[in-house]
């Protein structure tokens, strides 16, 4: 029966009986052993060790989603901290994506998200991945529930310290530490809230942060701090706020572009960088004009050969 209950893909197996497909397997060889392996277990899911020798490999199994998966061949046998993690990393990134289940990047901004009953719910943004895979890591070892988090959560693989808050519903990854003795959490929750203000009166760019920039008093309440920051008086940006949108709202829509592009020193070929969802002929031409036509509004100042916004 050397093709019994095998239905051949373009680029693996899947072992079939009753129309239930309970394996799909890469390698031919690997796909009849393990289908050996389930008619001599009654085709019982439950009864499949996790750890089986094949001529002279250890194959490690698992049933995830009442389906058998091959994880990993090893030539001495692997312990069970070893296929922990193997099945752990597999339930993050079953089809080996770039960034794994429930991650999708737009731009610079890594966002969350998961569908639930039909419906699709954002768990958060974060501008890098690292950050991102954390939170997606820990919301699928705690069934998606946001409430699970602690104010400071240890990354074991890592091995660094996150300081997390919830903010309606939404996770903030709000810094990193490599020991838990340098935290400082009212210093931590001024810098957030300056980040916040600096993206809110676009001192800089943050766009993870964008749903937050109308909340800075609740969250201030929230953290018991004031927001501060060692270069800016946001007091003085507030009183400035409504001639810099008067002016910003009459920009062009790729001048508006440019002027996000730009946080503190950023280089040229950084604004090139995030505007290269626009590139066209003569496109670095288009971009420094852009960049004279904000120098001249007095809306971005260069220093050297960094650019920067202005506090008006």
């Amino acid at each position: 029966m050397s093709r019994k209950y095998l239905r051949e893909n373009k680029n693996s197996f899947n072992i079939v009986k009753s129309s239930k497909i309970y394996a799909k397997i890469t390698a031919f060889e690997d796909a009849t052993f393990i289908r050996n392996l389930l008619v001599d277990n009654d085709w019982d899911l439950d009864k499949i060790p996790s750890v089986v020798i094949k001529d002279e490999d250890y194959l490690v199994l698992a049933v995830i989603d009442e389906k058998l998966h091959l994880l990993e061949k090893f030539d001495t046998k692997p312990d069970d901290s070893t296929i922990d993690n193997l099945i752990k990393q597999f339930r993050r990134n079953p089809n080996n994506s770039k960034y794994g289940l429930n991650i999708t990047r737009v731009f610079d901004t890594f966002i969350i998200k998961k569908q639930i009953f039909g419906d699709e719910y954002i768990f958060g943004y974060y501008d890098n991945i690292e950050d991102a895979q954390f939170v997606r890591n820990f919301l699928l070892d705690n069934d998606w529930n946001v409430n699970s988090f602690e104010e400071i959560e240890f990354d074991d693989e890592m091995n660094t310290y996150r300081v997390i808050s919830v903010i309606d519903d939404r996770v903030y990854v709000l810094d990193n530490f490599n020991n838990k003795s340098e935290i400082n959490l009212e210093n931590v929750y001024e810098e957030f809230l300056a980040k916040i203000s600096k993206h809110k009166y676009g001192l800089a760019s943050h766009d993870y942060l964008e749903e937050l920039k109308d909340k800075i008093p609740d969250l201030e309440e929230k953290f018991q701090v004031k927001t501060k920051d060692e270069n800016w008086s946001f007091d003085n940006v507030r009183e400035n706020e409504n001639v810099l949108n008067q002016i910003i709202f009459n920009l062009t829509p790729f001048q508006q572009a440019v002027f996000d592009a730009i946080g503190e020193n950023t280089s040229y070929e950084e604004i090139k960088k995030s505007l290269i969802r626009y590139n066209s002929k003569n496109f670095d031409k288009k971009i420094s004009k852009n960049i004279e036509e904000l120098i001249n509004l007095d809306l971005i100042k260069k220093t050297d050969d960094t650019y920067s916004k202005t506090n008006l």
